[in-house]
C-alpha cells in the first residue's frame, strides 16, 4: 500500500510543478485563471505548507500499542444520531466489526435524527442493560436524563463527535470522546480553500447549528477563511443534517441565482451536503470538475470518495478514519471495563483529493487492526 500511495503522491507533486498555482489534478491555468498577485501572501504560504503536509499519504499507525487484554462477554449499544449520516454509519460498522472479534454483543439503534428519536433509542439502550453505550454523533444534552440513568447504573458512555474536544469529558460525563481535533479539521479545510484558490475565493459554508460540535467547526472555518482578505464568505447556510436531502437543492438554486460565478468554493461540516448539492449543480450545467470546488470538513464516507475520484462536484474531504475510530471506541470500552484510563489517542488530519486517493473509498491509518488485536491478545 505504501508503494502505491507514494507513487501517486510523486505523480501529484510533478503535476503541481507543471501547473503552478493549481492543486494537482484540479485543472489547468487555462481553465482556471489566477490573479497576478495573491491577496494574502503570508497566510497563503502557510496554508500551502499545511495542505502539502496533510495530503501526505504515508500514514503508519501512531496510536496506542499497549493496553489491557480483552475482557470477554461484554455487550455495548451504539446510539446513532441518524444512520442516514454515512460518517455515523461507518463508525457504527467499525464498532460492530471489532466487537465481534472480541465476542461482544453489539447493537446499533437509530435515533432518526430527532431529539425524540434519540431519547427513545437511549431508553431502549438502557432497557438492554448493556455494559457500555456509545453516543454516536449527537449532543449528550439531548438525552440528559438517559445519560444520568446510565451513570447511576454504572454504564460508561463513550462519544463519537459528541463534544467539541477529543478524550475524557466531565460535563457531559464521558469516559472518552473519539474524534479528530475540530480545530485542526476546520483550519486545514479553510487552508485548502486559501491554498487552492491562491487567496482569491467566494465561499459558501454549510453547517448544522443544532449540533454544537458541527457549529463550532463551521465557526472555526469561517474564522480561518477571514485570515485571507480576498477570500470572501458569500453565505453561511444552516441546514440540519436530517434536512439536507430535502433542502439542499433549493439552497443551491438560490445561491446560484444570487451569486452566479462569484461562488467558486464550498465547505461543509461533512460530506453529506455535497451528495445532495451535486444534482442541483448538474442541473444548472456546472462541470463536475469545475467551480464551485468543494471540501467536506469531516467524515470521508465511501460516497464522498467516489465523488472525489470521479470529479463529480466534490474536490476534497478531510476524512475521519471511520472504521479505525470504531475500533478505537471498542478499545476505549475495554480500557474502561479493566479500570484503566482512556488511551488519549487522536487521529491526525488528512486531506483526500483525486490526486492522492489512489482510487480508495476510505482513509484509515495503516496497521490499526493489527495494533488493536495485539493489544487485546486476539
Amino acid at each position: 500500500m505504501h508503494a502505491t500511495r507514494k507513487s501517486v503522491l510523486t505523480a501529484a507533486a510533478l503535476l503541481a510543478v507543471a501547473t503552478t498555482g493549481c492543486e494537482p489534478g484540479s485543472g489547468t491555468a487555462a481553465t482556471q485563471p489566477r490573479p497576478a498577485k495573491p491577496g494574502c501572501p503570508a497566510t497563503l504560504a502557510k496554508a500551502k505548507q499545511a495542505v502539502a503536509k496533510a495530503e501526505d499519504v504515508d500514514a503508519p499507525w501512531k496510536g496506542p500499542t499497549t493496553g489491557p487484554k480483552a475482557r470477554h462477554g461484554k455487550s455495548i449499544v451504539f446510539i446513532a444520531q441518524t444512520l442516514t449520516n454515512p460518517g455515523v454509519a461507518g463508525v457504527a460498522q467499525g464498532v460492530q466489526e471489532s466487537a465481534k472479534l472480541l465476542g461482544w454483543k453489539a447493537r446499533t439503534l437509530n435515533g432518526q435524527g430527532t431529539p425524540s428519536g434519540i431519547r427513545s433509542a437511549f431508553k431502549e439502550a438502557l432497557d438492554l442493560k448493556p455494559d457500555g453505550i456509545v453516543i454516536g454523533g449527537f449532543d449528550p444534552e439531548v438525552a440528559a436524563d438517559g445519560a444520568e440513568k446510565a451513570k447511576a447504573a454504572g454504564i460508561p458512555l463513550i462519544g463519537w463527535h459528541a463534544t467539541d474536544a477529543p478524550g475524557p469529558s466531565e460535563k457531559p460525563e464521558l469516559f472518552s470522546n473519539v474524534t479528530s481535533r475540530v480545530e485542526d479539521v476546520a483550519k486545514i479545510s479553510a487552508d485548502w480553500i486559501i491554498a487552492r484558490s491562491d487567496g482569491h475565493a467566494g465561499v459558501v459554508l454549510f453547517t448544522d447549528a443544532t449540533v454544537p460540535f458541527a457549529k463550532r467547526k463551521s465557526d472555526l472555518i469561517k474564522k480561518q477563511l477571514a485570515t485571507c482578505s480576498d477570500v470572501k464568505l458569500l453565505s453561511y447556510r444552516n441546514i440540519p443534517i436530517p434536512d439536507v436531502n430535502r433542502r439542499a437543492i433549493g439552497a443551491v438554486r438560490s445561491l446560484l441565482s444570487r451569486y452566479g460565478d462569484k461562488w467558486t468554493y464550498s465547505a461543509a461540516i461533512n460530506d453529506l451536503y455535497f451528495e445532495h448539492t451535486a444534482p442541483a449543480l448538474r442541473a444548472a450545467g456546472k462541470d463536475g470538475a469545475g467551480a464551485p470546488y468543494t471540501i467536506g470538513a469531516g467524515d470521508g464516507d465511501p460516497s464522498a470518495f467516489e465523488r472525489i475520484n470521479t470529479k463529480q462536484h466534490q474536490a476534497a474531504t478531510v476524512p475521519e478514519p471511520l472504521s479505525e475510530q470504531g475500533w478505537q471506541i471498542v478499545d476505549e470500552f475495554n480500557r474502561a471495563f479493566a479500570g484503566r484510563p482512556a488511551s488519549g489517542y487522536v487521529a491526525p488530519v488528512h486531506i483526500t483529493t483525486a490526486a492522492n486517493s489512489g482510487g480508495a473509498l476510505s482513509w484509515d491509518s495503516e496497521g490499526y487492526r493489527q495494533a488493536y488485536r495485539q493489544i487485546w491478545g486476539e
